[in-house]
């Protein structure tokens, strides 16, 4: 009988690598692995042999690639994915990182970490991808029915991780958030993204007591928020609802439901509406009600309502929009009657009667009641200090767009104008997406000097 061949196997250098960088014995690593696998209830009996033969290529069955990756990342003081260690047999395709909430904590970290380095290491990873509304719709369902994390102490990881750590990030967010609004995403996301893989990552795979960890997940979910947004703002949404999922597993991991919703509602929703997709705007929007039902501020409130206001207007069902825009307006009077009580958490503050009357500029907007358009952009545009330079521009075009649809053609083209200009200060897709949606609308109106003026000027910023 002719001898049955031999499947050839490639050498796997991602494992030897990483061996050599941890500085560890194919004995030491099989100790290692044996003894993480006990933590988690296995019987492993790896020795300097095993590790030898997966050198070779051969692919440990079950889950002892994550046991290895585990291990391994133990002793960097970093996460490690089976990716990294050359044993994702093709079930970790760039098409699917970062699409999925994790049903446990240790797979949330493993997923998150995945995402920020592909994105710093592999720029066109996402290139061409797609975003799909069920995508955003189906981890807010899990979000809804999924228990609370029991435990997300560590105390086998890499270095410890203490309370100052937990103040960087936060300080760290604030002064990326302030830079973003006055430059743009264009300007920052970078850094945010290499600050996420260099230094996050480490944060979530070193040690921590449960209080330090809740905070912990509790940061870096809002720094996660803030790099979907960036995404979005810079052009590329297939990668913003990655990072928004990731975020709102992370904000489950933290035990924060309030902050959960306001991903779904300011996050993930707005995403939505730039699908054009207006019935899950109000699915997400009536989720995050749902979900953080009790465990949220009338500021809070009042975002969520107006997330789901803009849902039932791109409907075109102004009954609906005008009910629950009362409602967003309502809780608002409420948080504005409380006074600075301290109990707005720091994600919301932001959300003031500025920010309400340009979500309702935007409902008007599509429904065509263009007066009520103009009049709640300019409220807005009243409101927001200088210091929200993005917000700014998109409001001034909200407010030329209503011009627009009032047919005073002129001055429309005198608002647009200012907005261009304070655009050219900033490196923003969403505002050029907003002009985009504005001179087509000044299309009809073409032959018009201003018009005409208007489309010269926008050739030479183009230039």
């Amino acid at each position: 009988m002719a001898a049955r061949p031999l499947v050839a196997r490639q050498p796997n250098e991602r494992l030897q690598a990483l061996i050599q960088e941890a500085g560890c014995s194919n004995a030491g690593l099989a100790r290692r692995v044996n003894m993480c696998g006990a933590e988690h209830g296995l019987d492993l009996r790896y020795d300097k042999t095993s590790v030898a033969r997966w050198l070779r290529g051969q692919q440990p069955r079950g889950r002892a690639p994550g046991t290895i990756a585990e291990a391994i990342g133990r002793k960097l003081g970093r996460t490690v994915t089976i990716d990294e260690i050359g044993m994702a047999n093709g079930k970790n395709l760039a098409s699917g990182i970062g699409l999925q909430f994790s049903p446990t904590v240790l797979g949330a970290i493993e997923q998150v970490c995945e995402l920020w380095r592909s994105d710093v290491g592999r720029r066109d990873f996402l290139s061409g991808s797609t975003v799909a509304a069920s995508a955003l719709v189906e981890p807010s369902r899990d979000w809804l029915i999924t228990g609370a994390d029991t435990q997300v102490a560590r105390t086998a990881g890499g270095g410890r991780v203490g309370a100052s750590d937990v103040e960087a990030v936060r300080a760290t967010t604030s002064a990326l958030v302030e830079l973003d609004h006055r430059f743009g995403s264009g300007h920052v996301r970078p850094i945010v993204v290499h600050y996420l893989n260099s230094v996050v990552s480490g944060l979530l795979s070193g040690s921590y007591r449960e209080s330090v960890g809740r905070s912990l997940f509790a940061a870096v979910a809002r720094l996660t928020e803030l790099a979907g947004y960036m995404a979005v703002d810079t052009g590329q949404p297939g990668l913003a609802q990655r990072y928004y999922i990731q975020a709102l597993r992370l904000a489950q991991a933290a035990g924060d439901r309030g902050y959960g919703g306001y991903v779904l509602a300011a996050s993930m929703s707005h995403l939505a509406a730039q699908l054009g997709t207006p019935r899950e705007i109000a699915q997400l929007a009536r989720a995050a009600q749902e979900g953080a039902r009790g465990r949220v501020t009338p500021r809070a409130e009042s975002m969520f309502w107006a997330a789901e206001a803009r849902g039932h207007a791109l409907l075109g069902d102004a009954r609906s929009c005008n009910m629950v825009a009362g409602k967003a307006l309502g809780a608002m009077e409420r948080a504005q009657d409380e006074g600075d009580t301290g109990d707005d958490p720091v994600w919301i503050k932001h959300f003031d009667h500025a920010y309400l009357a340009d979500e309702l500029a935007h409902c008007h907007r599509d429904l065509g009641q263009a007066e009520a358009a103009g009049r709640r952009a300019q409220e807005a545009l009243d409101g927001h200090p200088d210091s929200r330079a993005r917000r700014r521009a998109i409001g001034l075009v909200l407010l030329a767009t209503a011009q627009v649809q009032q047919r005073e053609v002129e001055q429309a083209c005198h608002t647009g104008t200012r907005a261009v200009e304070l655009l050219g200060t900033l490196r923003s897709n969403r505002g050029a997406e907003y002009l985009e949606d504005f001179q087509l609308r000044l299309d009809p109106f073409r032959d018009e000097p201003s018009v005409r003026e208007f489309g010269a000027r926008m050739e030479i910023q183009a230039a």
